[in-house]
């Protein structure tokens, strides 16, 4: 066997060589790439995440100082006027880099403004005030640094025109400059609690709706509503008509949005007659069976004539038939019997020619004149005398509530103390009359006779005054209580210039036919139709809350 003297002597012929520094250099470059693709990955990440948390290129910021007001509130705690933090951008020309390319933008946000002229004329303007935080953050996206971004505070109204004449106007410094905003201006700017009034959004909105149709119908050019609790003065609801949106902070010098409930000052006509009789039974000359007999229909006073409104009332009436059937002769001679010094004390004891402190500041005072015998004469039936809505309110309340004073309020009080001004059996007597005008068939209301609410008042059918004398132009009044059993509200409607409309269906509330068509531009077919549906709309609400 030979033997192997040397292992080399095996590998003859046979070559194997271990390649270590291959593999190496393999794994040293997949690591380099994964590496690499790793990096790549991390920068492309940040900078998603980065332009996921861009910024809004930053703006010079002005920060307004105005006064935070307190919210303003209805009965049931909802919001009616309330201040919240907006934004108003605003451009500084001189800082454009270009202008016509930031135009052409801007045009795309706005396309239904023109910014031409501020951008070549001013040294500021507004691009938008109160604008949205999208459109904001869209806009400073530009990345121009004109932009001039203002920190403000806005009021805003969130039913628009619901309660315009009530709450009144701020003006550009958000100091109160009308209504309730005036009244406590100062309440507004320094407490944190909110004011809460006692009206009710709900019946607002409703006795809103109807006296709009009634703009329909009878073509008015205004109308005004007062629904008040008769017992504490409690304003419900008070409207005036046309009306105007808060939100639009325009200044509002046009007659035609005075407030008719109570700036405005009418003549009402007829439902001053109420308070004729009211009069006579108070200091004890008339009772209501007292008998006026050959009434005549015309009479002179100074040389003016005063007639009836309808010649077939009869001559022989009694005080109480005076009233159901609205005799302007017969309200004359009660008020005879009266007299001035007692007819106006009287007037003055219930609210109607006596200042009339109020919530808001836009009240009107009543217009009268010097007494004398023609005074007391056409006073007794409506004319001669101009007040408010508000005042009428109050005058029919105390002497429907049993004879307390009242005193008409759009804040909640406490505590309230009543005092009896007038005898105390006066509203036993004249409430069951009241309800006869609109449940008989003698009486002049009878479009407003619903059932279930027991509604009483009066009509009122005035023509307006006009230089040297009286114009052909109506003011339709109903004053209402109800029920007239345990009296609880008194609602007070007046259409300004209704016109007769001859081709509205009437629907009784009895089993008689419907009625098309009317000439007679008087309350009984205006004002007393609109106030028998509104009560129809607000009945279930007052029958449940209230």
């Amino acid at each position: 066997m030979n033997e192997i003297k040397d292992p080399n002597q095996f590998n003859e012929g046979f070559s194997f060589r271990e390649n270590k520094s291959f593999l190496k250099i393999s794994f040293e470059r997949i690591a380099f790439i994964f590496f690499i693709f790793f990096i790549l990955a991390i920068i492309f990440s940040s900078k998603v995440i980065l332009l996921s948390l861009k910024k809004i290129p930053e703006v010079q910021r002005i920060v307004k100082k105005e006064n935070f007001r307190s919210s303003i509130l209805d009965k049931d705690g909802n919001i009616i006027a309330k201040s919240v933090p907006i934004i108003n951008l605003g451009i500084n020309p001189n800082l454009v880099i270009d202008k016509e390319k930031l135009l052409v933008s801007l045009k795309l946000f706005f396309p239904n403004q023109n910014f031409e002229n501020e951008m070549y004329g001013k040294k500021f303007f507004y691009v938008k005030k109160k604008i949205s935080p999208e459109k904001l953050e869209q806009i400073l996206l530009l990345g121009d640094k004109s932009f001039i971004q203002e920190d403000s505070i806005a009021r805003v109204y969130p039913n628009g025109n619901l309660f315009s004449h009530v709450i009144g106007q701020i003006d550009n410094d958000n100091n109160g400059i009308s209504g309730i905003e005036k009244t406590f201006d100062y309440e507004l700017k320094t407490s944190k609690k909110p004011l809460k009034l006692t009206l009710d959004k709900d019946l607002q909105y409703l006795i809103k709706n109807e006296l709009l149709k009634s703009q329909d119908i009878f073509k008015n050019i205004g109308s005004a509503a007062i629904l008040m609790d008769i017992n504490n003065g409690d304003i419900l609801s008070m409207i005036s008509l046309p009306d105007f949106d808060l939100n639009k902070r325009k200044k509002i010098d046009d007659v035609k949005y005075i407030n008719r409930a109570t700036k405005g000052v009418y003549e009402f006509g007829s439902v001053f007659k109420t308070f004729t009789l009211a009069a006579g039974l108070q200091y004890n000359v008339i009772k209501p069976e007292t008998e006026f007999i050959d009434l005549k229909k015309r009479i002179t006073c100074a040389g003016n004539s005063i007639s009836e409104y309808d010649d077939k009332i009869p001559s022989d009436l009694t005080a109480e038939e005076i009233l159901i059937r609205s005799g302007n002769i017969g309200s004359v001679r009660i008020a005879e019997k009266v007299g001035i010094e007692n007819y106006n004390e009287f007037l003055e004891n219930i609210g109607i020619i006596s200042s009339l402190e109020f919530d808001i500041e836009e009240v009107g005072d009543t217009q009268l004149g010097n007494w004398g015998k023609c005074k007391l004469a056409t006073v007794a039936f409506g004319h001669g005398i101009a007040t408010t809505l508000l005042q009428l309110s109050k005058g029919y309340a105390t002497i429907s509530n049993g004879g307390y004073e009242i005193t008409p309020t759009l804040i909640n009080r406490e505590n309230l103390k009543r005092k009896r001004i007038l005898n105390e059996n006066l509203s036993d007597t004249i409430n069951p009359i009241l309800r006869k005008i609109v449940s008989t068939k003698e009486g002049t209301a009878g479009f407003a006779d619903v059932k279930g609410f027991e509604i009483g008042g009066k009509t009122g059918t005035a023509d307006q005054p006009s230089q040297g004398g009286y114009s052909k132009k109506k003011v339709n009044t109903f004053a209402s209580i109800f029920p007239t059993s345990d009296p609880k509200f008194v609602l007070a409607v007046m259409l300004d210039e209704p016109k007769a409309n001859r081709d509205f269906v009437y629907h009784y509330r009895d089993d008689r036919y419907p009625y098309k068509g009317n000439w007679r531009n008087t309350a009984g077919w205006t004002t007393v139709w609109v106030t028998g549906q509104i009560i129809d709309k607000i009945g279930p609400i007052l029958a449940t809350k209230y």
